[in-house]
């Protein structure tokens, strides 16, 4: 992770503004006289304010908190208490505590090495548990292992075409990680999900050629053929991801019509003649 991550405070302010937008009232028109002036739109009811400043500022906190990675640092409850002192002077519009400048090379030393040994320990564990976890799903008959380290299993045969890495997909799926946590779901949004088959991870990629129209697959990703070290808020680093996916709908690239070019016409050559 680079340390520019640690530094940026996330402008927060559009994510609580986005669910708070009153949407305009629909009032059928009233009846009136043929001669008679349109009527005047309602004003929106003002909405009611369910939660006390208080608890927004609570969550505007946790809102930073969580959108900062400083968990990889693993702070004491003492450097926590320094945190919020230093963000106490910023509120109170008072300046840094120390010369920004002076103060520059050991903080990224001492943050850049807290934030390794924090990726090192993640990393062993995930591997640990990740070479169990796939001992055991290599064991189960009907298993598939790919030479790249993704494993399948056809959990029911479609037909017809296969996709391959140039198609678009239309799929229904659930990603979970190896103790069952479940991290995202078509299922539960209610509806399919379509994209390029090139533009996903490479695991989910690889496997997803494996299985035909109507059909559906498990699939076993490990971490260097997922997220990585870079995972979104939802998966931790290293993870590897299981995803159960029923295929939908396969749909080819489509040609721009720019590149298509009319096909050409035989011409017949002419017989010489005879000589005489």
């Amino acid at each position: 992770m680079k340390l520019k991550h640690l530094l940026i405070v996330p402008a927060l302010a559009l994510a609580f503004v986005a669910g708070l937008r009153a949407q305009p009232a629909t009032t059928a028109p009233a009846a009136a006289p043929e001669a008679a002036a349109p009527a005047t739109p309602a004003e929106p009811a003002e909405p009611v304010q369910q939660f006390t400043d208080e608890q927004i500022f609570e969550m505007l906190g946790w809102y930073m908190a969580s959108n900062m990675p400083v968990n990889e640092l693993e702070p004491t409850p003492e450097l926590v208490s320094a945190i919020i002192k230093g963000a106490r002077l910023a509120l109170d519009g008072k300046p840094a505590p120390h010369d920004q400048e002076k103060i520059r090379p050991d903080m990224e030393r001492v943050l850049m090495a807290r934030q390794m040994a924090y990726q090192a320990k993640a990393k062993a564990k995930a591997e640990e548990e990740s070479t169990k976890f796939f001992a055991e799903v290599k064991a189960r008959p009907g298993a598939v292992v790919l030479p790249s380290g993704v494993v399948y299993e056809i959990v029911r045969p479609g037909e017809g075409a296969f996709p391959t890495a140039a198609d678009t997909v239309k799929i229904n799926y659930a990603g979970t990680l190896v103790d069952g946590k479940e991290f995202d779901s078509s299922y539960k949004r209610g509806e399919p999900a379509e994209f390029p088959l090139s533009g996903v991870i490479p695991g989910m990629t690889e496997g997803l050629q494996k299985i035909n129209k109507g059909g559906k697959i498990k699939i076993y990703i490990p971490s260097e053929l997922g997220y990585g070290e870079r995972p979104p808020p939802s998966i931790p680093p290293f993870a590897t991801l299981v995803f159960e996916v029923e295929l939908l709908d396969i749909i080819p690239p489509q040609v721009p019509e720019s590149m298509l070019e009319a096909a050409p016409v035989a011409v017949p050559v002419p017989t010489p003649a005879p000589a005489s």
